[in-house]
């Protein structure tokens, strides 16, 4: 008697569109950039709070749409793993069966949930450091330009450690690790950990002090707002 088989299940379209989707996270990340640029240029240019604020909503709309892709993606890896380890005996409906792993992740969703988004988080910081630099209180609304507030930055500035740890001298492309919060020049840290990863070391953070001893490359991200700090510190020699 001749045993059953389970069906033979090609899963590289799936995996094509699988692949199609994580692109869609580049679109979302760069519409998440621009937002905080608006923002950043709003608050700059000394418009009213309510308006600088009115970009959060923005985010928290690509945060949901961040959230849902992770949540579509993850359903369907999820079942084409379990259909790969356990062939089933019938081709299955794979679209019901993501759709149904993907309601079960949708259900578990909460509105707060969106504010832990890391570029939701990044975004409020960099907004933060921004009003600190400019000497803004997070409630005060003021029409002044920058211009019109070159002292209060210049005492402000005169705070700030503008300088990279690694090259010692004024940085003009700071990215900042995420784990530590400690910023340095982009090109001199990168170098630094690949330098570190060819002698198969790991990269302790240059910043005295700092007991962050395994740094990555994924953990630096552009420090924004530093760079306006810098770049408006540069305007003013000129």
């Amino acid at each position: 008697m001749q045993g059953c088989t389970a069906p033979l299940i090609s899963f590289t379209p799936v995996d094509n569109s699988l692949s199609s989707l994580k692109n869609c996270q580049a679109y979302i990340n760069t519409g998440m950039e621009i937002a905080t640029n608006v923002a950043l240029d709003l608050l700059e240019t000394g418009c009213d709070a309510d308006d600088v604020e009115s970009m959060e909503p923005v985010m928290l709309e690509y945060a949901a749409m961040d959230r849902d892709l992770n949540q579509y993606i993850h359903a369907a890896e999820e079942i084409v793993r379990k259909l790969k380890r356990d062939p089933p005996e019938r081709v299955p409906d794979l679209l019901a069966l993501v759709k149904e792993r993907y309601s079960e992740l949708q259900s578990k969703n909460a509105q707060a949930d969106l504010k832990k988004n890391d570029r939701f988080i990044q975004f409020k910081e960099q907004l933060r450091e921004m009003r600190r630099q400019m000497g803004v209180s997070q409630d005060e609304t003021t029409e002044e330009t920058f211009e019109d507030v070159d002292e209060d930055i210049a005492v402000t500035q005169s705070q700030l450690n503008l300088i990279c740890p690694i090259t010692q001298v004024q940085m003009t492309n700071p990215v900042k690790n995420k784990v530590c919060g400690h910023t340095y020049q982009k090109d001199a840290i990168e170098n630094m950990i690949q330098n570190s990863q060819l002698k198969k070391k790991k990269t302790r953070c240059p910043k005295i002090g700092c007991d962050h001893a395994d740094i990555k490359i994924a953990d630096l991200i552009p420090d924004i707002a530093l760079k306006r700090a810098i770049d408006i510190q540069n305007k003013q020699k000129k």
